[in-house]
């Protein structure tokens, strides 16, 4: 069975395992508890948990809240509390993000707008318009801007893009050896 997870814009996505661990190993690095051993350890519960329940969907927020609890149960509430803060500020500051269009229309920063396009575009699969979103969404949140044009959004796609596919390209020639 396939766990999907409905994240918080309404879109679903594959559960990845990976995802749990760098969860786990922010929130130890936020700590000053750095330790990939137990996030990995920490992440293998989750998973295992997550797998016992009947059902192929959960939420992001689901995950998140058992992170936190796990964290909190295994001595590590500094992680937990650090995961939380961490996230609320991520939340807010994209919910604070106005994206200005070339006609001047103002629309809420929304990533599923890129993978959309993306996908739309036929330029990369699912996967990795997600990646590309979630990459230049770590700029523009980066940049500390309450307004960025739609310019400025394209031309990180197309830079993102343009590196992921290369890289795409490259371990792809490395597998065939």
């Amino acid at each position: 069975m396939q766990l999907n997870v409905i994240k918080y814009d309404g879109s679903t996505e594959e559960y990845m395992h990976t995802k749990i661990i760098g969860s786990f190993h922010n929130a130890l690095s936020l700590a000053d508890e750095s330790s990939v051993f137990v996030a990995e350890q920490l992440a293998d519960a989750v998973t295992f948990n997550l797998y016992q329940k009947d059902t192929n969907h959960i939420s992001s927020d689901e995950i998140h809240l058992t992170i936190e609890a796990v964290l909190s149960a295994t001595g590590y509430r500094n992680a937990a509390t650090a995961l939380s803060e961490y996230r609320n500020a991520r939340k807010l500051k994209r919910n604070r993000i106005v994206v200005i269009n070339e006609n001047g229309r103002q629309s809420k920063w929304n990533k599923c707008v890129i993978v959309g396009d993306l996908l739309q575009r036929k330029v990369c699969c699912r996967h990795t318009a997600r990646v590309i979103a979630s990459s230049v969404e770590e700029k523009v949140l980066n940049l500390a801007m309450s307004k960025v044009t739609a310019n400025l959004i394209k031309q990180l796609v197309e830079a993102d893009t343009e590196a992921m596919l290369r890289a795409q390209k490259q371990l792809e020639a490395i597998s065939v050896l």
